[in-house]
């Protein structure tokens, strides 16, 4: 099969190469993908680039964990009716060898979930990191209430978690969703995805900004993406035993004013939605796929790319700024 792979860590002209390898077979409670998408993450980027550490866990990488295709086999133990399904995939490239960036993947049957006749190849490879990771942060800790009624802030409401965030924190119930953004055009993104407000952060004063929004009151909840940048304005934002839920940061540490913080009793959690637990992930599975079925959310795809301009795609990842999901287009 024809596939993107690298060996090393390093630019990603220098190291991504493009080849043929060994078609998969699928094993005991696999399936096998002929894929169609595949989606270009920050975390394929940071760790092709190294950023986490310059060795690889395997000799060859084929990159990726966010797919799109159609079951063209089945391993012992899982129902041959699901061949021809088509399914977008999660965690492809976690812990294993063999991510979407190729013909053909081969995961366990469970991570390989249907995919609505209405939603497209391009969008469900979008669904794995951005639209999963929006949904958790929502949810995590739901035993207290979730969003429902509360006041939200999603930091970079354009980007593509945030995109996610900002519609559904609207589709949860949230009373108020204010989004940041960089710019003019990202807060056009966010408003139309349902955001009440958006906050160009470059040029006005966001907490001044949130301040009368809210009539002082405070934000329930900050979905941040960037915490070392942002931890002191989130705490200027968030109210009172309010939330801060961190899925993402710009650097390695991040410094928490520890004043306002403990005055404010304010509540931080952080996850990487590698690693959600089983239920998490069922019921943000389910909740996803009911949101799929129905066709209320919108997907934002930006660039789309072939198999062959895997090294431009993680070039423009990693300079930021991509107007949706970047996709590369392999079936």
């Amino acid at each position: 099969m024809r596939a993107a792979f690298y060996r090393h860590t390093g630019p990603a002209a220098e190291v991504l190469q493009l080849g043929e390898l060994p078609t998969p077979e699928p094993g005991p409670g696999e399936v096998r993908v002929r894929l169609a998408s595949s989606g270009v993450n920050p975390s394929d980027v940071k760790t092709r680039g190294g950023y986490r550490t310059p060795d690889l866990a395997f000799p060859l990488l084929v990159p990726h964990s966010d797919g799109a295709g159609t079951i063209d086999a089945v391993g012992a133990g899982v129902d041959r009716a699901r061949i021809g399904e088509r399914v977008w995939v999660w965690n492809a490239a976690w812990k294993r060898p063999f991510g979407t960036a190729a013909e053909y993947v081969t995961l366990p049957s469970e991570q390989a979930v249907t995919l609505p006749p209405g939603t497209g190849f391009d969008a469900g490879a979008c669904l794995g990191i951005p639209a999963l990771t929006a949904l958790h942060a929502l949810r995590v800790d739901a035993h207290d209430g979730g969003v429902a009624g509360q006041r939200v802030l999603v930091a970079g409401g354009a980007g593509a978690v945030g995109h996610y965030a900002v519609q559904m924190a609207r589709l949860m119930g949230a009373a108020q969703v204010i989004a940041t953004v960089g710019s003019t055009a990202g807060a056009e993104i966010a408003l139309a995805a349902g955001a009440h407000a958006a906050i160009e952060r470059r040029h006005e004063d966001v907490a001044a900004r949130v301040a009368a929004l809210t009539g002082g009151a405070g934000i329930d909840r900050v979905v941040e993406v960037d915490l070392a940048a942002n931890a002191a304005l989130d705490l200027a934002l968030v109210r009172p035993e309010g939330r801060v839920v961190v899925y993402g940061s710009g650097q390695h540490v991040a410094g928490i004013p520890f004043g306002p913080a403990i005055l404010k009793n304010v509540r931080f959690s952080f996850f990487i939605v590698y690693q959600l637990g089983t239920a998490d992930r069922a019921a943000a599975l389910g909740q996803l796929g009911a949101w799929l079925e129905a066709g209320v959310l919108q997907h934002r795809i930006g660039p789309r790319l072939p198999l062959a301009g895997i090294a431009r795609a993680h070039e423009i990842v990693q300079a930021g700024g991509s107007p949706g999901n970047v996709v590369l287009e392999i079936g």
